[in-house]
Formats: structure tokens, C-alpha cells, sequence
């Protein structure tokens, strides 16, 4: 006989519905194997917000959802090459950017000659990177590593444990690796600390245009209000995930900062193309042409506060900014892939282990992968509406957008954020347990080691012996599981090292 099994109803009479007494030789082998050394990686992940709460909710949320991790960084490069003529502000994604053009702020700091060194001094106050070190190299190194040789391990020996391998487990968090590159890649300036005070140290230098000629006054000497600021302390946000600095929450705040950014883009484009036509600041003031290619005079840039105004005038725009939409759409197919090739990978993996069939085990990973898509959509979805409600919110009567749509959406978002960061709780949890529970021998029972769930009571059975089984198929699963996980993580990371090397981050 090369193999013995029973019905499940055998099964259940000869052995009852209990589990198998857990082994805490095999948990802690296959706990510091397969995720110990995960859970070590999530610290190289960037958090910079101002409480300690919010960073373990970041944690929490790209545990939760791979895919809103995935999207978030996806989003972030495609933003940062659609802004980068105005390279400064790449470096503000991970704050809530806002601009005014009251008492001619913005058009001020853009115009005004006085305020040249304005942006390159906040640029060197954001020169900074939190990027590859010794502890990250070496945290992504032993995951790898350690993935590779328990893998190995397993490979060569399949019957061994074979219910309580952490194959699967290892497989369904493979997508952390490239998320954690990718973002060490990116260094995303989200100190909240270090971005605030750069900011300071440059709107301390700020001058506005007066209704006094060419005269100037310092912005902090006429009001509190800034052309460009990052408040995350605002009153009235259009979410609050908005205000929060760590690079996940980039999806909720990426709609409104793009608005923020192509303005400040437009208005450079506008006194630009004046500048061109060789059209003064001053009205009826004739140009001055510079000694020095792409060189302008400051006299030719110097007016007061309405001619500075009229100069980089925004016309009519809608609340979405340009290519919005389609950047999101496009931040989102790669992620998804990841999250689904790891997931899938897991649930090959299990799948194929005798008896063949969905089971507890692939049904866990499955509950995963849907709950962090579910996620995703909720979160990003609720992102769209809130700035909807936020844009929308001051339209005067008439419009056809009304308060009752308006204040449906607001709570409809808030609904949808609420949601997904409690599911996000769940679901992060939900992915530790399943691993704990394969590595305890919980699910080492009648009814999901007869994969009941897949086969129906009636056809269920449980393999007991699998010495002499003939485990090629298994074998194959496993194999394509590493090869689908792995490859895809691979290229994530190619395709993060494409888009990277076209923005200049």
C-alpha cells in the first residue's frame, strides 16, 4: 500500500473533529522560517508622521492591502514625472500642498525677482533621503535569502510536515520586498519634522508684491497665510488621511495635490510665455533685454500687487487636475498584479498539498487577497469622493451639483474610509493568525485536511500516509508558486527602476 487515507466521514468517527496536538519544535522552526523575517522587514518601511498612532496605522494599511501600498508608490512616480518641471514639488507629495493667491501670494513668489532663492533654498532644506543602509541591505537580504533556503528545504523534502509547511505562508508576503525597494528607491521626503521646518526657513525669506509701485513687504509682515504650504493642522481637509505624511496615505491626498501642483505649473507657464513675448510686469513699461542667454532683467519682472496678478492669472479650471484619472488607472494594474501573483502563489501552493482541493488553508489566503483588493477599492474610492464633496462644497445655489449630493458624498467617503481602515485591521491580523494557525497544526484536522470545502463532505477524503505517494504534482505547484511569486516581484521592481530613472527624484 503507498498510501492510506480516510473518507471524511471515516475520518471523523475514527479520529473527531479535533486537531492535532501542536509541536513547538516545528512552530518556532517554521515561525522564525517563513514569518519572522517579514515581520523584521516591515520596519525598513518609511512612517515620518507627527504621532506614533498614525505610523502604526501605515503599517497596519500595507499590511492590510498590498495593493494600496503598491498603488500609492505607483501613483507617487507618475506624479512626480507629470509635475517635473516644477521639480520642487516632488518632493512634497507626502504633504498636504496647498497654494494662495490671496493678497498675491503665489503670483508673488513666482514673479518677483526678490524671491528667486526661494525655491532653491527650500530645495536644499528637502535634500535629504532615507534610502538604502546597512540594517535595510542586510533586513531585505536575510528575507530573501531565508526564503530561498526554506524553500529549498521544502523541495527537497515534501512529505515532511507537509501540513504544516509555511510555503504558502512565504509566498503570500513575497510582495513586501519589492514594496519595501521601491520605496527606499523613491525616499520619499515624508519627515513631517524635517518638511516643516523647511518650509519655515524658506517662507521667512518671502516677499509680496504691495499696491505701492514696485514695492515689496515680507509675506509674514502682511499675513499668516502662505503662496504654498503643507498645513496639516487646516480645519477643514477634504480627508483627514490627507494630513497624515507617510507615503501610504498618498492616495488619499495624490487627487488634491495634483490640482495644488498644476496650478503652481500653470502659473510658471503663463509668466513664462509672457516673459517670451517680451511683456513687462508693468504695465506699459518697456522690456529690457539681458546681456546673458535665458537671463531676464528684474526690472522686466517687477509691478504691484494687481499688474503682478494679471500677469500669471489662472483661467477657469475643474476641480480634477489633467491626466488625474488616467494616472490613477495606470497606478493600479501593476499593484493588483502583485498582490494576486503572491496571493495565487500561496494558493498553489496549498492547493496542490494532498488532499488536492480548497481548503482551510487556500481559502485563508484567498479571504486575503480579496479583503485587500476590497480594501483598495474602498480607500481609493473614498479618496475621489471627498474631493469631490471639498471642491464642491462652496458652489454657490444653482449649481447643478447640490447640498444634497454633496453632503451624501462627504459622508458616503467617510463611510468607505472608515470601513476599509477597519477591515485593513482585520485583514493584517487575519494574515499574521493564518500563519500561526498552518504552523500550530490548528488546521491539522478531518475537515480541512480533506480540502471538504472544495470537494463537498461526500467526496472529501484525508491522506494520513504520503511516504510513498507520488507527489510530482505537488512538487510542480510549488515550483510554479516560486516561479509566479517570484518573477512577478522581479518585475515590479524592473518596472519601479524604469519609471524611477525617468523622473528626477
Amino acid at each position: 500500500m503507498s498510501a492510506v487515507g480516510f473518507t471524511y466521514e471515516t475520518c471523523l468517527s475514527k479520529c473527531g473533529s479535533g486537531t492535532q496536538n501542536p509541536s513547538w519544535a516545528n512552530i518556532s522552526q517554521q515561525f522564525g522560517a517563513w514569518l519572522l523575517p517579514y515581520l523584521a522587514l516591515i520596519s525598513q518601511l518609511p512612517f515620518g508622521a507627527k504621532h506614533r498612532v498614525d505610523n502604526l496605522m501605515s503599517a497596519i494599511l500595507i499590511v492590510g492591502s498590498p495593493v494600496l501600498a503598491g498603488y500609492s508608490m505607483i501613483l507617487t512616480i507618475l506624479n512626480a514625472n507629470w509635475i517635473s518641471p516644477v521639480r520642487i514639488l516632488i518632493s512634497l507629495q507626502q504633504s498636504p500642498l496647498r497654494i494662495s493667491n490671496e493678497d498675491s501670494l503665489l503670483s508673488s513668489l513666482v514673479v518677483l525677482p526678490d524671491n528667486d532663492e526661494w525655491w532653491p533654498t527650500i530645495a536644499d532644506c528637502l535634500d535629504y533621503t532615507h534610502t538604502w543602509s546597512i540594517a535595510s541591505v542586510t533586513t531585505i537580504a536575510w528575507v530573501v535569502v531565508a526564503y530561498l533556503l526554506t524553500v529549498a528545504s521544502s523541495l527537497s523534502d515534501v512529505p515532511s510536515n507537509i501540513n504544516s509547511n509555511g510555503q504558502g505562508t512565504g509566498s503570500v508576503w513575497l510582495w513586501l520586498i519589492p514594496i519595501v525597494i521601491g520605496w527606499l528607491q523613491l525616499s520619499p521626503k515624508c519627515d513631517y519634522t524635517r518638511v516643516r521646518k523647511a518650509m519655515d526657513n524658506a517662507d521667512a525669506m518671502a516677499v509680496v508684491a504691495t499696491n505701492e509701485s514696485d514695492e515689496v513687504m515680507k509675506a509674514s509682515e502682511l499675513t499668516e497665510t502662505r503662496a504654498i504650504s503643507i498645513d496639516t493642522d487646516m480645519e477643514n481637509p477634504s480627508s483627514p488621511d490627507e494630513m497624515l505624511t507617510p507615503p501610504i496615505y498618498n492616495y488619499a491626498r495624490a487627487i488634491s495635490w495634483s490640482r495644488s501642483a498644476e496650478d503652481i505649473l500653470n502659473t510658471f507657464q503663463i509668466a513664462s510665455k509672457n516673459a517670451k513675448s517680451h511683456r513687462t510686469v508693468k504695465t506699459g513699461a518697456t522690456w529690457r533685454n539681458a546681456n546673458k542667454k535665458g537671463f531676464i532683467e528684474s526690472s522686466n519682472r517687477k509691478g504691484n500687487a494687481s499688474e503682478v496678478d494679471a500677469y500669471c492669472r489662472l483661467p477657469g479650471r475643474s476641480p480634477w487636475a489633467t491626466g488625474i484619472f488616467n494616472r490613477m488607472f495606470v497606478a493600479s494594474l501593476l499593484p493588483l498584479a502583485l498582490q494576486w501573483a503572491t496571493t495565487g502563489a500561496a494558493v498553489l501552493v496549498v492547493y496542490f498539498t494532498p488532499t488536492v482541493g480548497l481548503g482551510c488553508r487556500s481559502l485563508g489566503y484567498l479571504i486575503y487577497g480579496v479583503f485587500a483588493t476590497i480594501i483598495w477599492v474602498m480607500l481609493v474610492t473614498s479618496s475621489i469622493l471627498s474631493h469631490y464633496a471639498h471642491s464642491y462644497s462652496d458652489t454657490p445655489n444653482g449649481n447643478p451639483f447640490s447640498c444634497i449630493t454633496i453632503c451624501l458624498a462627504k459622508a458616503v467617503s467617510n463611510l468607505l474610509r472608515w470601513g476599509g481602515k477597519l477591515l485593513a485591521i482585520v485583514n493584517a491580523i487575519w494574515i499574521i493568525a493564518a500563519g500561526m494557525l498552518q504552523f500550530t497544526s490548528i488546521y491539522d484536522n478531518c475537515y480541512c485536511n480533506s480540502s471538504v470545502l472544495g470537494r463537498g463532505a461526500q467526496y472529501a477524503f484525508d491522506i494520513v500516509m504520503v511516504d510513498g505517494l507520488d507527489l510530482s504534482q505537488t512538487k510542480a505547484a510549488w515550483f510554479g508558486a516560486l516561479a509566479l511569486g517570484g518573477t512577478t516581484c522581479l518585475g515590479f521592481i524592473f518596472y519601479m527602476n524604469l519609471l524611477t530613472d525617468l523622473v528626477p527624484i
